[in-house]
This record gives C-alpha cells, sequence and structure tokens, in this order.
C-alpha cells in the first residue's frame, strides 16, 4: 500500500485492499445483489443514470421523480436493504475510526461508458460523519472540485482497491467520475467498475 494522496481534502489510500480482499469483498456483494438486485435509478427529471445500482444497511439511496432520498427498502423489490458487507465495514473502521458506523452502503456499477457528474453528497443528515469510498475493477478518473459550483478541479486515477475518505473541511466538495480505462482490470466478469460508498444517514 503507496503513501495516502491528499486530493483537495479528500484523502486517498492507494492500494488499501490487496486482490484478496478485493477478491473476498466481490464475493460478499454477490450475496449483496441477490437480496437487493441492481437497478437503474431516475433523475427528479425522469432521466435514467448510466449508472446501475443497489445500496446494504439499514438505508438505501434512491432517486426517482420525487427526488433524492434514502430508503428502508428496495424500491423495486420493497424487501429491506441486506447488511453492509463485511469487508467493507471494516474498511470503514480502519479509516474512520472516530466516526459513527456506516447506516448505509451505496453500490454503484459503472458499465458502457458510465460516469457520474460532479455532485455533492448531502442528503445525510450528519455532514460531521465522512463518505467512505471503495474502488472495484476498472481504473476511474475522479474528479474533485469545490465546495461551491465552478473553479479549478483535480482530478486522479482510482484504481481496484483504493479507498477514498470525503470527510471533514472537504465533506461538501463537488466531485464524480469522467470515465473508465478500459481493460485496467480483470476483477470483474464482464469488466466494468463497482465503486461503493458508505454514509451515516440519521
Amino acid at each position: 500500500m503507496s503513501a495516502p494522496i491528499d486530493l483537495r481534502g479528500v484523502r486517498i489510500f492507494p492500494g488499501w485492499l490487496d486482490a484478496a480482499a478485493q477478491a473476498r469483498l466481490l464475493e460478499e456483494l454477490r450475496g449483496v445483489v441477490a437480496a437487493a438486485p441492481l437497478f437503474r435509478p431516475e433523475t427528479r427529471w425522469g432521466k435514467p443514470m448510466s449508472v446501475q445500482m443497489t445500496s446494504s444497511g439499514r438505508y438505501g439511496w434512491v432517486s426517482d421523480r420525487r427526488g433524492y432520498r434514502y430508503e428502508p427498502r428496495h424500491p423495486v423489490t420493497g424487501a429491506p436493504w441486506p447488511e453492509i458487507p463485511a469487508t467493507a465495514a471494516a474498511v470503514w473502521a480502519a479509516v474512520a475510526p472516530k466516526a459513527r458506523s456506516p447506516e448505509s452502503c451505496l453500490v454503484n456499477l459503472y458499465r458502457g461508458g458510465a460516469r457520474m457528474g460532479l455532485h455533492q453528497d448531502r442528503d445525510e443528515a450528519d455532514l460531521t460523519q465522512p463518505v467512505v469510498s471503495i474502488s472495484l475493477g476498472n481504473d476511474a478518473l475522479f474528479r474533485v472540485g469545490n465546495t461551491e459550483k465552478g473553479g479549478k478541479t483535480e482530478s486522479h486515477w482510482l484504481r481496484s482497491g483504493d479507498v477514498a475518505v470525503i470527510g471533514g473541511p472537504a465533506r461538501l466538495v463537488y466531485h464524480g467520475v469522467d470515465k473508465l480505462r478500459e481493460g485496467s482490470s480483470t476483477l470483474l466478469d464482464g469488466g466494468g467498475r463497482i465503486n461503493l460508498t458508505m454514509r451515516v444517514v440519521t
């Protein structure tokens, strides 16, 4: 594991998860997806997002014409979300030891040109708690801006096993994923990237 990187206040831990831990987490995620199938959320304007997603934990994040919010049940099946994978929860405990336990773990699947525009994570009630992100699969060009819209941004290639912590003064920075580097990882059957983001919701 390399030394941490500071990207506009976002702490990036390159190679936090080794190959064995990545494979273990991926297997745990198969159980999550079996209980809470991937779906494609819509923006509040009715446009489908390019990522597929699901969640685990007490709450899951959903988006539709009613807006962005957390819900205790899967929007398609109506079932409660499964537990946060043990490997992911251990990452949270290690990189955010003073934070409350995560209540939600979003699982985003990037394939076929999927991206995530610059946005803030601000649907949570307690913004003193961090967001912890885990990357699996193909490299992703992660872009970080400012706490207000506009201005200069900086980018960094996140690789499989990298962990990022968005917290403290950087908790409300705009951030997103511009593109993937296809073929940069063989972890996922069919390619692509999975990003897990854990949060305290209440």
